[in-house]
C-alpha cells in the first residue's frame, strides 16, 4: 500500500503529465486530501474526466472547481451536503465507496471502481468513503446560484468521524 505523500506524489504527476496546472494541494485533511485544477482548465478537465457530459450544460455560473480527492483507506469524509452545487464524480484510480440519500438517513453504500461516475444533486446527502487502499477521484462542481458560487463553506455536515 501507498503512503500519503506516495499517492500524492504519484496523483501529481498523473494530472501535471495530463497537461493540467495543480494551483492548490491540501494534505493535510484527516481523510486525505485535495488537488485543485486552474479553473482556466475547467473545460478541459470535464472533457478528459467526464466526456459523455455535455460541458455548456454543465456550467451553470461559469464555473466547475476541478478537484481531484484522494481518499485515504478506511477513511470517511463526512455525512454532508451542499445548497449551492450539484456534484459529479469519477473513480480515476483504486476503488471508494460512496453512500448517498435525499434525506438525512444514509441509504445503500454503492462501490466506485475505476472510470464509475456518481452524479449528486443539490441538496442529496452523500459521503465518499474509502476502503481497503487510496481511492482518486475526479470532482467538478455544478454551481447552481450563478450570482453566488459555491464554495468550501457551502457544507452542512450532519455527522463526521473527525468533529468538524
Amino acid at each position: 500500500m501507498n503512503s500519503k505523500e506516495e499517492i500524492f506524489e504519484q496523483t501529481e504527476q498523473y494530472i501535471e503529465g495530463l497537461g493540467f496546472e495543480i494551483v492548490k494541494k491540501d494534505k493535510q485533511r484527516p481523510w486525505g486530501g485535495f488537488l485543485v485544477i486552474n479553473e482556466d482548465q475547467a473545460s478541459k478537465f470535464a472533457a478528459q474526466f467526464f466526456p459523455e457530459e455535455d460541458f455548456e450544460s454543465l456550467k451553470i455560473s461559469e464555473m466547475l472547481s476541478p478537484k481531484i480527492l484522494l481518499v485515504a483507506p478506511e477513511k470517511r469524509l463526512s455525512w454532508q451536503y451542499h445548497f449551492r452545487r450539484a456534484e459529479i464524480w469519477r473513480c480515476i484510480k483504486g476503488k471508494v465507496a460512496v453512500g448517498t440519500s435525499m434525506t438525512d438517513v444514509q441509504n445503500e453504500i454503492k462501490t466506485l471502481s475505476e472510470g464509475d461516475k456518481i452524479k449528486l444533486q443539490q441538496g442529496e446527502r452523500h459521503r465518499l468513503i474509502g476502503l481497503e487502499d487510496w481511492g482518486v477521484v475526479a470532482e467538478i462542481w455544478q454551481h447552481t446560484d450563478a450570482s453566488n458560487p459555491s464554495n468550501e463553506d457551502d457544507i452542512v455536515r450532519l455527522q463526521d468521524d473527525f468533529g468538524r
